[in-house]
């Protein structure tokens, strides 16, 4: 990835750091000559801007650009009026740089110790310098949210990380390098775990170990009774924290699993009847309990999840474990861990794998849905066929057109899916909306239910118009409800509409990624035709059936489809005007 920095001051050392920081993605960096940041950010036609960078870092000091802010580090008097319109005029700038990249990230503004020793008068409502800089940040911060491709990033945190010598006078002034590396690195890494996150790079699902990792001791040897969980024990009540952290999260949409060498029963009775559990069976998405080679079960459980290796974090206390694991599948992450149970909850909380730009109401319930999915399965193992299976399930999938309430999602889903996706475009919320207003362009989301309970929005389709043909450009289906005719229900949505508008005949193109293979499988098997090795055409002429244990609703007008006996009724037609 290509990045471009801007400052008030040098910061070559974050473009090293970035360069050399071990973590994806691999980046090149170009920073700006240092005090340039007014004229780089309102200058379309800069040089600079010439290659459009993927990223732009703009880090500043309050004092480098809020000329009122350095007037009140030399304990002026200063309006807050004042001090507002130069925050406003630096929001406006960097507004019109978030044109020119896909990402603009903004470091909260921070100030030296040094600047904060008025004692009593640091926090007041006249010359409070620290009072002025949380109200100028919370701005900032609140501004930034109007942005669509602007995201602020914690600069306290790095700070704090960088301990008593983060600022660096000495550097200051020899470089006009205000921060120490410490505080280099770790924004060299916040940054990454960003770009990670935007690019839908986030790790998905944490595997844990069960003896001295989850719990102090062996519940084998000691029983469930005889476990370090809990009480009057540094050992135990660190672990309890540990455990509250990761079922924090579960409430971020990342799901947690457990491979473990022990006796099933008996470690599902210490979940169970441990009265200092914070994690219950439900928190877990799935396990493998029993003596087999750890990396077999982890192939066989990732796999029953329906995620990829590389979405995975695997955290065990024994190193010869972590070793194997290590060495079998490097696709996988596995942390060193330290031996001191009471530092469990500081180690999980340093791994930056899980940052991502939003957090939706599906993500939030992602944990229980793959419960249910996983009841949804035994049903399915006591039905002869699939037919018979897809009958009992009674699913409806809503459709519903991109809108403002459904973007974020969408554009989640848009970014984190691989293996249902056919062209794998990544874009970010604000350009998909743009591209999808365009005329002739067209985009729905699938919304999956069935007796079990909601699957959530777990489906897009993009399409647009060119003269007498339609391409399908996205074609996006999570994998929790893969193989369940929910792909068909979008063809048929897709192809109906296209009759509906007078197109002639409706395309896919696939474009192969490592990951997309489903998706090709089922073009293959999807009815339409292949006219090259990666085109696959459907004539409109004809209908596209919808299966019969689909009911197709649109969201706002009813039942939509309910059988594929009443496919193309015309008073379910919509116009071409409104559809165009």
């Amino acid at each position: 990835m290509k990045g471009l920095l801007i400052s008030d001051f040098n910061i070559e050392n974050l473009s090293s750091y970035l360069k050399k920081e071990p973590n994806a993605p691999a980046i090149e960096s170009v920073s700006v000559c240092y005090g340039q940041v007014s004229q780089t950010l309102l200058d379309d036609a800069a040089p600079i801007w010439s290659e459009r960078p993927d990223f732009v870092v703009a880090w500043t000091r309050p004092e480098g650009v809020l000329e009122a802010f350095r007037r009140m580090l030399d304990c002026c008097s200063v309006s807050e009026n004042d001090l507002n319109e130069q925050v406003d005029a630096f929001i406006a700038a960097l507004h019109r740089a978030s044109r020119r990249t896909a990402a603009i990230f903004v470091p909260t503004w921070v100030i030296s110790a040094f600047h904060q020793t008025h004692g009593l008068l640091d926090l007041s409502s006249s010359m409070g310098v620290a009072r002025a800089l949380m109200r100028i940040n919370m701005r900032l911060i609140e501004s930034l949210e109007n942005i669509p491709t602007a995201h602020a990033l914690w600069a306290e945190k790095w700070v704090q990380l960088g301990g008593p010598t983060a600022f660096n006078e000495r550097l200051w002034y020899l470089g006009k390098i205000p921060f120490s590396n410490e505080v280099f690195k770790a924004a060299a890494r916040d940054l990454k775990a960003a770009l990670r996150g935007l690019n839908g790079q986030a790790k998905k699902v944490v595997i844990l170990d069960l003896d001295e990792t989850l719990w102090g001791g062996i519940v084998g040897e000691t029983g469930w009774q005889g476990l370090i969980l809990g009480g009057h024990d540094p050992a135990g009540e660190a672990l309890v924290d540990f455990q509250r952290e990761l079922k924090a999260l579960t409430r971020r949409g990342i799901l947690l699993a457990i491979v473990s060498k022990n006796e099933e029963a008996v470690a599902m009775e210490a979940i169970a009847k441990h009265p200092e559990m914070v994690l219950k069976l439900d928190d877990f998405a799935g396990w493998r309990i029993n003596w087999k080679d750890k990396v077999e079960n982890m192939i066989d459980l990732v796999a029953e999840l329906n995620l990829g290796l590389d979405s995975v974090v695997f955290i065990d206390d024994n190193p010869v474990e972590r070793a194997r694991v290590r060495e079998a599948l490097p696709q996988l992450c596995v942390p060193d861990w330290p031996s001191d149970k009471r530092l469990y909850p500081e180690a999980l909380l340093s791994l930056d794998y899980f940052d991502r730009p939003s957090l939706t109401e599906e993500d939030r319930r992602r944990v229980r849905m793959v419960a249910v999915d996983r009841v949804r399965k035994q049903s399915k193992m006591s039905v002869s066929d699939l037919d018979g299976w897809l009958a009992t399930l009674k699913t409806t999938v809503t459709v519903e057109e991109l809108n403002q309430g459904n973007l974020l999602r969408a554009a989640q889903l848009l970014n984190k899916t691989n293996q249902m996706n056919l062209s794998t475009r990544r874009m970010c919320e604000a350009d998909f909306q743009d591209w999808a207003r365009q005329r002739g362009h067209r985009v729905w989301t699938f919304r999956v239910s069935d007796k079990f309970g909601d699957s959530g929005l777990t489906g897009l389709l993009s399409i647009e118009v060119d003269g007498s043909q339609a391409r399908i450009t996205d074609f996006v289906l999570s994998c929790r409800v893969m193989g369940r005719k929910i792909e068909e229900a979008m063809l048929h949505m897709a192809i109906r509409w296209a009759r509906s508008v007078g197109v002639r005949d409706v395309f896919a193109k696939y474009n192969q990624t490592a990951k997309n293979k489903p998706c090709y499988e089922f073009l293959q098997k999807s009815g339409l035709t292949r006219r090259s090795e990666d085109v696959f055409v459907w004539d409109v002429a004809q209908a596209y059936p919808l299966h019969a244990a689909i009911c197709l609703v649109c969201e706002g007008s009813g039942v939509f489809e309910k059988t594929s006996a009443e496919i193309n009724r015309p008073e379910l037609i919509p116009t071409v005007d409104r559809l165009l």
